[in-house]
């Protein structure tokens, strides 16, 4: 009787230990997701501020330039469209996601300094990587993952664009990337819910 309570006990305190750990995935989780949409957000209001200060027929030569050109990550795979990335796995949804946001590293310095996004990219990445360490538990690691394809230093500052080309492309591509992590880590956290009920 007494070896049945212990193996009861040791039983339980798995099962707190458990739960606890993923309490506490999905606190990281939430916490990812929450920053990620304040960035997309702010991408957006960027967008939109820089939009408005156009002129018309600047908008429009410029509105003919972004469906041509190509993004920082559009070298990074990725899951493309709904299915692929419901398909993926979480750890495949985070490494992307950590790609994605490690590409604007550099990029992100000439966005402007008002909204700290360098620092709040910075910060998200940090949370993503915590994610991955806790999900990974024998998979392939982030480091043995293919490495990010050529350095991105100037990938936004070609010498023949314009100014205002420029500035449009990488407020562009800032805010399709942007979205694309909030999909993906929306996805992952969907995955790890403890909400069986939990859809996008």
């Amino acid at each position: 009787m007494a070896r049945v309570l212990v193996l009861l006990s040791l039983a339980m305190a798995s099962l707190y230990v458990s739960q606890g750990s993923t309490l506490e995935s999905q606190r990281l989780f939430n916490n990812a997701v929450a920053r990620v949409q304040h960035l997309h957000q702010l991408a957006a209001k960027m967008m939109d501020d820089f939009d408005e200060a156009l002129l018309p027929e600047e908008r429009k030569q410029l509105g003919k330039i972004f469906p041509l050109s190509f993004c920082n990550s559009d070298s990074i795979e990725a899951p493309a469209g709904k299915d692929e990335t419901q398909k993926s796995s979480v750890l495949k949804l985070l490494h992307t996601s950590y790609r994605l946001i490690d590409s604007w590293d550099f990029p992100s310095r000439t966005l402007g300094n008002p909204n700290h996004i360098s620092d709040k990219l910075a910060d998200l990445k940090i949370g993503i990587s915590v994610l991955i360490e806790r999900c990974v538990d024998g998979q392939t690691t982030l480091d043995e993952i293919d490495s990010l394809a050529p350095p991105f230093e100037d990938f936004y500052q070609t010498p023949s664009e314009g100014n205002l080309s420029k500035h449009f492309r990488l407020l562009s591509c800032f805010k399709k990337d942007m979205h694309k992590v909030e999909t993906y880590l929306s996805v992952a956290k969907c995955r790890r819910s403890l909400d069986s009920n939990c859809t996008l």
